[in-house]
């Protein structure tokens, strides 16, 4: 049985000052590759491309072990390194580049992906671009986008009929045939869609500047900021079935639970 946390309001601050050391951590080692050389690319796959470079691997290592200095008793979920087994019931999930195709690329799409909560699901979440300057912050208390001195609270939009909508996706394929296809229905009744925007549309959706965000085949560690950050501002994370998406697949965000209905009836016809 997993241990039972509830975050009272010193460790909620505790959390979020050791988020932003990672992420304030994870900001030099990103940019100093990033449209830059010696990124040192390497495929994970052999029958296709999911791409890791250094700074992958650079971050993620920095970050693991400010956690080993600040927060010993803690687990860890990375990309690049797995799970570390922790013992506070909380649970670190980190995505040191999320978005590595954009990076290596050159796009300002990619992210820095942190989230902390139970077993159950993150409860603090961090969205960063470094190159941007931009930071998106989900937590028990609400959102808050960040750049530089500037702090302004996020908020979803409301748009309670699809065809306002305004959809983002990363890749058009989404998954598999039959994903696809489900996610063509969405797309065909929506306003605008847009592709290869990898996190930077779950932060603009936190922002109030789209609707939907529709993916499939993530893993805990691309969805698990986002979706803190998402909720806090007021919008709804769910898999495909309107189930909990912390685990990741298949996933839906929508700022407006009416336009996120509509959808998840669209993605549900058989």
């Amino acid at each position: 049985m997993s241990k039972i946390v509830t975050l009272s309001p010193d460790l909620t601050r505790e959390l979020v000052q050791v988020a932003y050391a990672l992420a304030d951590a994870a900001r030099p080692i990103a940019l100093q590759y990033f449209r830059r050389g010696g990124q040192n690319i390497e495929n994970k796959l052999a029958g296709d491309f999911d791409p890791v470079t250094v700074a992958d691997r650079e971050i993620e290592r920095q970050m693991r072990a400010i956690l080993a200095q600040s927060r010993p008793e803690d687990g860890i979920l990375g990309e690049e390194f797995g799970t570390k087994q922790g013992s506070s019931g909380l649970v670190w999930v980190l995505d040191p580049i999320d978005g590595t195709r954009g990076f290596i690329s050159g796009t300002p799409t990619w992210g820095v992906l942190i989230a902390v909560g139970p077993e159950t699901g993150p409860e603090i979440g961090i969205i960063d671009q470094p190159f941007t300057g931009e930071r998106f912050l989900g937590t028990p208390d609400g959102a808050l986008w960040q750049r530089g001195t500037v702090h302004e609270p996020l908020a979803v939009r409301r748009c309670a009929s699809l065809k306002d909508a305004i959809l983002f996706t990363t890749f058009p394929e989404v998954g598999t045939p039959e994903d696809r296809s489900a996610f063509e229905r969405v797309r065909d009744c929506v306003k605008l869609t847009r592709y290869g925007t990898d996190c930077y549309a779950y932060g603009l959706l936190a922002a109030g500047q789209i609707d939907l965000v529709i993916e499939a085949g993530l893993n805990a560690y691309d969805i698990q900021g986002p979706l803190a950050v998402i909720k806090a501002a007021g919008g709804i994370v769910t898999d495909w079935e309107g189930g909990p998406a912390h685990a990741g697949g298949r996933v839906l965000a929508a700022g407006d639970k009416d336009t996120h209905a509509a959808a998840l009836a669209l993605l549900r016809v058989v």
